[in-house]
């Protein structure tokens, strides 16, 4: 807009007016905003060469890009090209970039950076929430990225909203309370939300104490309601009957990572956490449907099309919110639509996505001892001795996971998946709150590796030992055309492997801890790579020619 030309009293009232507004009230707004255009929503599902558009830079899951400027024989040459610095340290956003713009997130925060240079053009930024009325994670500051859908940015803060922000401005379009009113526990929020067709799609974190796990979506251009669907089934359902006890009501369920769309199939997939109380399953007797879960969704109504429980009755704190990656490949001589998971209780998964049907599951870690395997019908192979005792029980993996919410990806050339895969146990211990005991065993101590596993055989072809304490690596992966895996080393650098054989071909030591995984973008002719490191937006690219 132009330069305001008006008298001091002019100004004076204009400023007074201004500050009696109260902005945009909580709640979706009454009156339709301008329709997406259709080709908004078609640059989210076959986004244009070189956009990161959403959290995993396509809605199928997989963080495997097309760019190959950057390959196994230049990487060597790859520089830092600008550092941009958020008030937070740790942070765990994956960028956007959509027409040259770069939009990062913190915990309540969303900036806009010219995306060749790192310049800020806006932020919009609210208070933190009350620490006392927010769970876990989402206290603690993580915020895992955002969506965007044509001029609107979405994000999820701390306290459980859902904000609509003007991707041109920053300025806040709608503000809606994502929880139900009056329901039973703590409710934060720290994923990513994503985009389908004209709805926005988020999720709940707090699993770890009672409430009732959801997933809604909500209209983008009102924030109105459109489904919810609740993760606990209610009286009636028939899953309800895989609880026996007390604990239905309250009994967890979070969804506090990004799930994945398959436009082929129609079909929305989204993973579920684990059931509470963690450890101690005397009052949720039962397979504790629908916690740890992949659950198969009509987008456009909510309703469940299938299900695939990867840790029935769980006691360990294994939630399934591992990254689903769809992928179309050959398998076992067909061409098959897939998912694919490494969960964090061990298990290298396979399943058609179509139908839910289970086609492999195998270990991709070494220390694993709560199970001898998954059966013929999906379901793993318990054994007695690993369950939780009051007084404990040594059980691998750890409670971390053999993996966790770090992103994960597959590439149709090698024909390999790459995950980051943690070799740890616990003493886990039958309690109602929490129920984990460090293992301190200085002959077998924690390890991290960078793992490539064979879809067909779950086979691990080659892995990269990490040098340093786990649990301070949090970094996903990024496979690239170009032949490479880009992730986060345990001792602090940022680094480059050659996807088939997983020899390392150049790092850049940042000295931080990694809580944030690599996308890669274009921008004026050059291939980017761009991580959060610490609290930097970190961008490289080859010299210019």
């Amino acid at each position: 807009m132009p330069v305001l030309k008006a008298t001091v009293k002019e100004r004076r009232d204009l400023l007074a007016y201004l500050s009696r507004l109260d902005g945009v009230p909580v709640g979706p707004l009454v009156a339709e905003t301008p329709a997406i255009a259709a080709g908004a929503i078609s640059r989210i599902l076959d986004p244009v060469p070189g956009e990161w558009p959403t959290y995993n830079g396509v809605s199928s899951g997989n963080r495997h890009s097309p760019l190959a400027q950057i390959d196994t024989r230049n990487v060597g040459r790859l520089k830092l090209q600008w550092t941009y610095t958020l008030p937070y340290i740790g942070l765990q956003t994956t960028p956007l970039v959509s027409e040259g713009v770069m939009y990062v997130s913190g915990p309540n925060r969303v900036c806009a950076l010219d995306s060749r240079t790192g310049r800020e053009i806006w932020c919009y930024s609210r208070p933190r929430g009350s620490a006392g009325a927010i769970p876990g994670d989402a206290a603690k500051g993580a915020n895992r990225g955002l969506a965007q859908l044509g001029d609107r940015i979405f994000f999820a803060t701390d306290n459980a909203h859902l904000i609509c922000l003007n991707a041109l401005t920053g300025a806040l379009m709608w503000d809606v309370d994502i929880t139900v009113p009056g329901a039973p526990g703590r409710y934060g929020s720290t994923g990513a939300p994503l985009v389908v067709g004209d709805l926005v799609i988020t999720g709940v974190s707090g699993g770890d104490a009672p409430l009732q796990g959801f997933i809604a979506a909500f209209k983008v251009s009102t924030g109105q309601l459109a489904w919810r669907l609740s993760t606990l089934p209610k009286s009636g359902d028939p899953a309800a009957a895989t609880w026996k006890g007390s604990a239905l009501a309250t009994g967890g369920g979070a969804t506090w990572l990004t799930g994945s769309y398959d436009p082929e199939t129609g079909l929305l997939f989204w993973p579920t956490g684990n059931p509470f109380p963690d450890t101690d399953g005397d009052q949720r007797r039962g397979a504790n449907l629908y916690t740890n879960c992949v659950v198969a969704l009509d987008p456009k109504t909510g309703k469940l099309r299938w299900h695939y429980q990867f840790t029935p009755h769980d006691l360990h704190d294994w939630d399934a919110t591992e990254p689903l990656v769809l992928v179309n490949a050959r398998y076992q001589g067909r061409e098959r639509k897939l998912l694919l998971q490494a969960n964090r209780n061990g298990f290298f998964y396979v399943l058609d996505r179509t139908t839910g049907e289970f086609l492999l599951g195998k270990p991709f870690v070494r220390k694993l001892t709560w199970a001898s395997g998954i059966g013929a019908d999906g379901r793993p192979q318990e054994l007695e001795s690993a369950k939780p005792t009051p007084l404990g029980t040594k059980t691998c993996p750890a409670v971390r996971g053999a993996t966790n919410w770090y992103s994960t990806a597959y590439n149709p050339a090698t024909r390999l998946f790459y995950v980051m895969a943690v070799e740890d146990c616990n003493i886990y211990r039958q309690s109602e709150r929490g129920g984990y005991v460090p293992l301190r065993d200085p002959s077998s101590p924690p390890e991290k590796y960078l793992r490539a596993i064979d879809i067909e055989s779950g086979r691990i072809v080659w892995e990269v030992p990490q040098v340093g304490p786990p649990e301070s690596n949090y970094s996903g992966v990024l496979s690239t055309a170009g032949g490479l895996v880009f992730y986060g080393e345990t001792g602090g650098s940022f680094a480059a492997v050659d996807a088939a054989s997983g020899k390392t071909l150049w790092h850049f030591n940042t000295g931080q801890e990694w809580r944030a995984s690599p996308m890669t973008y274009m921008v004026n002719g050059r291939q980017h790579v761009a991580i959060a490191a610490g609290g930097n937006i970190l961008s490289f690219a080859l010299p210019e020619p």
